[in-house]
């Protein structure tokens, strides 16, 4: 039993290991046998596989009068059906993909509203809306444009700042 026990705590610590040196053995291991093993190889579902296998079999020894080679089976049961288990819930975590980031040319033609007075030489502010998030930034226009004026974005500048012209245009 004390061989199951210590399985068991080597499959906790290589978890362990994998939360903190997460991807190091799937580097070791890329493309082995021609990508048959692709991500059954994972240090988490390796892990989980020792764990269930130790603990399994642990648990089989203590609880009924098997004997090692009883218990080393499904201990072997359980760590391949927690392995799989593991193995799919990796896969799903991967393929949550968020929204695309906005980017700067995401702002033309947004509706927005002057904060700051727009001078005909310089810059003033315009709060805008992007992906329902306010965004303050530096404006400048062509004509100078009063505080509380509607405006549309006409060209993004840079990462901070835009040109915009008054929305009666």
């Amino acid at each position: 039993m004390v061989w199951f026990l210590g399985l068991g705590i080597t499959g906790v610590v290589l978890l362990t290991l994998s939360l903190i040196f997460d991807g190091v053995l799937e580097g070791l291991l890329d493309g082995a046998l021609g990508g048959l093993f692709d991500g059954w190889l994972s240090l988490p579902v390796v892990a989980g596989f020792l764990s269930m296998l130790g603990f399994g079999g642990a648990i089989v020894r203590g609880v009924t009068e098997a004997g090692p080679v009883l218990a080393t089976g499904v201990g072997a049961v359980a760590g391949v059906g927690t392995g799989y288990l593991v193995y799919r819930l990796s896969k799903a975590l991967m393929r949550d993909q968020t929204a695309a980031t906005p980017r700067g040319d995401d702002l033309v033609g947004v509706s927005g509203t002057v904060v700051t007075a727009i001078p005909a030489d310089g810059f003033g502010e315009v709060l805008v809306r992007l992906a329902g998030q306010p965004m303050k930034l530096a404006a400048r226009s062509t004509k100078p444009v009063a505080r509380g004026a509607e405006v549309w974005v006409d060209a993004s500048l840079s990462a901070t700042s835009v040109s915009v012209r008054p929305a009666e245009s």
